[in-house]
């Protein structure tokens, strides 16, 4: 039985979609699953075994493109799929799957699929709160037929590979020396909205601390959080490893899994240091942990849960930013005491 998994278009829901093919390979063991995948994310799905081909796909976001859907999928109907199962709720996500003529064609409703799509599940939000619980119960013929384990359908993109080997230290301004310290990362950064960021200042006193206590401090990001670690690193008088915009996500994933406590903001890094079961700090203010919450024990969700929020919102549009201002670096310092302990006691 071979399936192709149309896969999201974000990290965090990337890092989720190892959920899914968890039940796949539990209700399948002898499945065969192959990731339609944008070309960023396909180095995050390298790192789970129960894929066995990923396709890279380089349409641009937003745009229809037709007929390039219509030339790939002419490639795909060759390897005979009895199944696509399609984690996007848009319309041009179903094409792929349409044009191939795959038999069966599964994913939530939306976006007008009907006919695209002749596997369809209704969502309950109250049956499936969370977004993982909406990937994986796209495996089973009913929606109630599944509950979510830990922790095998946790993600878990540590437990198959080994790291340390794989990192380009040159590349990455390394010394001989570097690992010989504990390693905190910090992860400032937000692709979609300022609302989501904890005050750079809050990070550099972090930083400050942890450096100040013989610690290394790695800030991490793409391109677009260039400026905010710059700025994080400027007030921590140059002393972070500032590797924003210095990586590819292979690299991200590698180096994450070297710290000893990741600081993050709700973003793809999150999710990412989740699934390596790292030491965990996440930090929500404007989006909300019951949807899209890291599932590794190994974490402290820390949100002030006031009443404007979840507002969703890429701006604060009460222009108090409260949710990220009153939560001061001190809570999270004692996030990392309470951790510490938990560790200790396990």
């Amino acid at each position: 039985m071979r399936i192709l998994i149309v896969a999201p278009n974000w990290v965090g829901d990337a890092v989720m979609t190892q959920s899914l093919l968890l039940a796949l390979k539990e209700n399948h063991p002898d499945c065969i699953i192959d990731i339609l995948s944008p070309k960023f994310l396909c180095p995050l799905f390298q790192k789970m075994p129960q894929v066995h081909e990923i396709l890279p796909s380089s349409f641009t976001h937003g745009k229809l493109q037709l007929i390039k859907r219509l030339k790939f999928a002419r490639n795909l109907k060759n390897k005979h799929y009895a199944q696509a199962i399609i984690l996007p709720n848009s319309l041009k996500s179903a094409l792929i799957p349409f044009f191939a003529k795959i038999k069966k064609r599964t994913g939530w409703r939306g976006e007008f699929r009907y006919g695209l799509l002749n596997d369809i599940k209704k969502l309950d939000e109250k049956k499936h709160p969370l977004m993982i619980q909406r990937f994986v119960a796209l495996a089973y013929v009913k929606n109630t037929d599944f509950v979510i384990q830990k922790p095998f359908l946790t993600p878990d993109i540590n437990s198959a590979y080994k790291y340390l080997h794989n990192i380009n230290k040159e590349n990455l301004f390394f010394h001989n020396n570097t690992l010989q310290k504990k390693v905190l990362v910090l992860c400032p950064g937000s692709a979609y909205g300022s609302a989501k960021r904890w005050p750079i200042d809050y990070f550099a006193e972090i930083a400050n601390k942890k450096l100040d206590e013989g610690w290394q401090v790695w800030l991490f990001g793409s391109t677009e959080d260039i400026e905010i670690t710059e700025k994080i690193n400027i007030k921590a008088s140059r002393r972070c490893l500032n590797l924003a915009g210095k990586t590819n996500l292979n690299d991200a994933i590698d180096l994450l899994a070297l710290a000893e406590i990741i600081i993050s903001n709700d973003s793809g890094l999150l999710h990412i240091a989740s699934a390596l079961n790292k030491k965990l700090i996440a930090i929500f203010g404007s989006s909300s942990y019951k949807f899209t919450p890291p599932l590794a024990d190994n974490c402290k969700i820390i949100s002030l849960n006031l009443p404007c929020s979840p507002c969703f919102a890429r701006v604060c549009p009460l222009k108090h930013f409260r949710c990220m201002i009153d939560l001061k670096p001190n809570i999270i310092l004692q996030a990392y005491k309470e951790l510490e302990g938990q560790n200790n006691n396990i």
